[in-house]
């Protein structure tokens, strides 16, 4: 019945004394600033964002901590420790410890520092044969990159989880230092 009400809405057949003579929504002119809007004013159409470049993966919950639906919970509930900033041996260094020791529910993470555009971040591969699937390994690399000294002032990281719903942070410099 809701399918049917929402179809007679978008068509614009007269409900609830609307009748024929009823103006729909395409006849009447939108209003700018309290005025009427010019003749053949067209508002502007907002594109859809694009489509992420990736598959949404079946939501299990598996004990492991393999899935957004484990992992989403615990980094929404750690997000003030998603990134962190040292200064080291001359360097800024920037980690990404916290979200790559639970990057199995993630299919990506995005990062930009002083408000640069987002660039993808690799994430090592899970291990799934092992008992502890999110561990960080010799062979994953090292979780953070190097600046020069005092250049990270601002951080953007951005989650893709792997149900492709995403979150979003920003930080400061001052209140992600660490000795």
């Amino acid at each position: 019945m809701l399918d049917l009400v929402l179809i007679i809405i978008a068509l614009g057949v007269g409900v609830a004394g609307g009748g024929a003579d009823a103006p729909r929504s395409a006849d009447v002119q939108p209003r700018m600033g309290g005025e009427e809007a010019p003749p053949g004013y067209q508002p502007p159409v907002q594109e859809a964002p694009a489509p992420l470049p990736y598959a949404a993966e079946q939501q299990v919950a598996t004990g492991r901590f393999l899935t957004a639906l484990e992992v989403k919970p615990i980094l929404q509930a750690t997000r003030p420790s998603w990134l962190a900033v040292r200064e080291f041996d001359g360097k800024d260094l920037v980690y990404v410890t916290q979200l790559w020791s639970w990057r199995c529910g993630l299919v990506a993470i995005h990062f930009g520092v002083n408000g640069e555009a987002l660039q993808p971040w690799p994430l090592p591969a899970c291990h799934e044969d092992t008992n502890a699937p999110n561990a960080i390994l010799p062979e994953d690399g090292l979780p953070y990159r190097e600046y020069p000294l005092g250049h990270v002032q601002t951080m953007t990281v951005e989650l893709v989880y792997d149900d492709l719903t995403t979150d979003r942070a920003t930080y400061d410099r001052r209140g992600a230092m660490i000795p």
